[in-house]
């Protein structure tokens, strides 16, 4: 499953958040959220979290990036179900991390979903909003 576009949305009093029509009807039933990388959380499909759990599996644990990572990754990983208007829960855990208090910004990202705060995301400082030049510099760098 490819996912793509973005959504701005919000959370409720109760930390549940409406996942985008557009996004959530190739996520089936359930999902898995959580943290990201760049403080956002990342909701996956079951079948693309069983496949990122393959790859982090090969990685050799005697390393102590790779046992971080499996932390940062898995520690607050939280299986969600989605209720009859679509929302699903946002752990206390995973709201704090990404910083969201209100307003999100919610984007497909290929084979997963990125929740953002909207505050973080629209910051002037935020690395991961690329303008046109530096997208060419960094896709040429991949000779793409």
């Amino acid at each position: 499953m490819m996912f793509m576009g973005t959504t701005n949305n919000s959370i409720d009093d109760k930390n549940r958040m409406i996942v985008p029509s557009k996004l959530r009807s190739g996520l089936g039933n359930r999902c898995i959220l959580t943290k990201g990388l760049d403080r956002c959380l990342y909701i996956y499909t079951i079948g693309a979290w069983e496949t990122q759990m393959e790859k982090i599996a090969k990685l050799p644990e005697s390393d102590p990036k790779v046992r971080a990572f499996i932390r940062h990754f898995c520690a607050n990983a939280a299986e969600c179900e989605f209720d009859k208007q679509g929302r699903i829960v946002i752990p206390q855990e995973l709201k704090a991390y990404a910083q969201i208090e209100k307003e999100l910004v919610t984007m497909g990202a290929m084979s997963k979903i990125e929740v953002w705060a909207k505050e973080t995301w629209e910051a002037p400082d935020n690395e991961n909003r690329m303008d046109t030049a530096d997208f060419a510099n960094a896709l040429a760098e991949y000779n793409f």
